[in-house]
């Protein structure tokens, strides 16, 4: 069987070979984890908030997957900086992510979706450690995109149930 490559452009070809923002975060004021390891895209996603302003002042990324998951992590880490976690949420879409990366390929579009999955699950999860109630504008639904992170979590748990040999299930 062939596999033909697939049609990046040149910007994500370049955010693939020369990701920004790249590695863990030490000082992150949170991490958000997104994807499935089933298929291999994983991604961690790190921010560092100004707390009393809550404004993104850095973003960081740790992937495992394809060229798209690396391209789109490494853009939307840039996207958000110097942006309130408010703006973030309501300003960074999948569809932003994609048009600002030059696109993708059909099949690729989940890996924006994937990497807006996991800084919403960040932004969520700040208020979440923070022990505060979420402002106004976090709706208490999850969004497309965070529910596309956690269908694909579930998937990855059940699919590694039934791959267990039957003594480990016990």
């Amino acid at each position: 069987m062939s596999r033909i490559p697939l049609p990046y452009n040149p910007k994500v070809m370049d955010l693939f070979q020369h990701p920004k923002n790249l590695g863990k975060m030490e000082d992150a004021t949170v991490v958000a984890v997104a994807g499935n390891p089933a298929c291999g895209d994983m991604i961690t996603f790190y921010l560092k908030i100004d707390e009393a302003k809550q404004i993104i002042e850095k973003a960081s990324f740790e992937s495992y997957g394809c060229a798209a998951n690396i391209a789109t992590s490494s853009i939307v880490t840039e996207m958000v900086k110097c942006l309130t976690l408010e703006k973030a949420w309501n300003e960074i879409t999948w569809k932003k992510v994609t048009e600002e990366i030059g696109g993708l390929p059909n099949v690729k579009f989940h890996c924006g979706v994937l990497a807006v999955g996991a800084l919403k699950r960040a932004i969520r999860q700040y208020f979440k450690e923070k022990g505060v109630a979420p402002p106004a504008w976090l709706p208490n639904e999850h969004t497309f995109e965070e529910k596309q992170a956690l269908e694909e979590e579930e998937l990855a748990k059940t699919l590694s149930k039934r791959l267990k040999p039957e003594a480990e299930k016990k």
